[in-house]
């Protein structure tokens, strides 16, 4: 198993620096693709109405809205440990006249303050790879959900194919940052993103941790050319 070594602090400034302009630098990560891909996650996902989901990193709350359109009348709770990406993602739940069906928490994904066997499903957005110990993680996701419940992760990952891979590189460690400075003046944050890529693990040694931690019926799906790629496992009815 694969263990982050992301400094808590480093990473907790750069989101809270990066707050404002996260929606953009989600465009500028994925091509624009990331609402694509949400929504193919969604389908594969299959949430019905009246299920609950736990959406953790959830940032400025895109995944979180959708879990709550989907399930209806199911509570949905986010959580993130930024305050400033919290704050953008209660301006949408207003907008969107969700605030009584979301609740979110400021709170550490490593120490989930839920019980166990809570909801029906736990999601991770674009945030497994920024966290210290991402087998912690996926552990407590496992934790809360019930028995026959999905751990969900749709995320950056590595493409295997040529020449697509050189050019993806290319634009992630070298033009990237310099968009991120043009657009959100913040050159060494968006440098750091591309380099939290490096030391995760492959959309294969992801699965691998995924059954390694007891998750079952696991399945993979690469994204866009391996650029991102969605994880799904499930609970044992046996692991209450």
């Amino acid at each position: 198993m694969q263990q982050q070594t992301n400094s808590k602090d480093h990473v907790h400034s750069v989101f809270e620096k990066i707050a404002p302009k996260y929606d953009l630098m989600n465009d500028l990560l994925s091509f624009r693709r990331h609402k694509a891909w949400r929504k193919f996650t969604m389908r594969k996902m299959n949430v019905k109405p009246g299920d609950t989901a736990v959406d953790l990193c959830c940032g400025t709350c895109d995944w979180t809205i959708d879990l709550a359109r989907a399930s209806g009348n199911g509570h949905i709770d986010g959580l993130d440990f930024s305050q400033n990406m919290l704050a953008v993602g209660q301006n949408k739940l207003e907008q969107e006249g969700l605030v009584g069906q979301v609740t979110l928490h400021h709170g550490n994904a490593m120490e989930l303050p839920f019980a166990d066997n809570q909801f029906d499903y736990a999601t991770i957005g674009f945030g497994l790879r920024n966290v210290p110990d991402l087998v912690q993680v996926l552990k407590e996701m496992q934790r809360v959900v019930k028995p026959g419940g999905q751990v969900v992760c749709l995320e950056l990952s590595k493409p295997t194919w040529q020449p697509f891979k050189a050019i993806y590189y290319f634009y992630f460690e070298r033009i990237l940052p310099s968009l991120g400075k043009l657009f959100a003046k913040s050159y060494d944050q968006y440098k750091w993103l591309p380099d939290s890529l490096k030391i995760f693990p492959d959309m294969h040694q992801l699965a691998d941790v995924y059954r390694q931690i007891g998750l079952r019926d696991v399945r993979v799906y690469p994204l866009t050319g391996g650029i991102a790629a969605l994880h799904i496992g499930t609970k044992g009815t046996d692991q209450a």
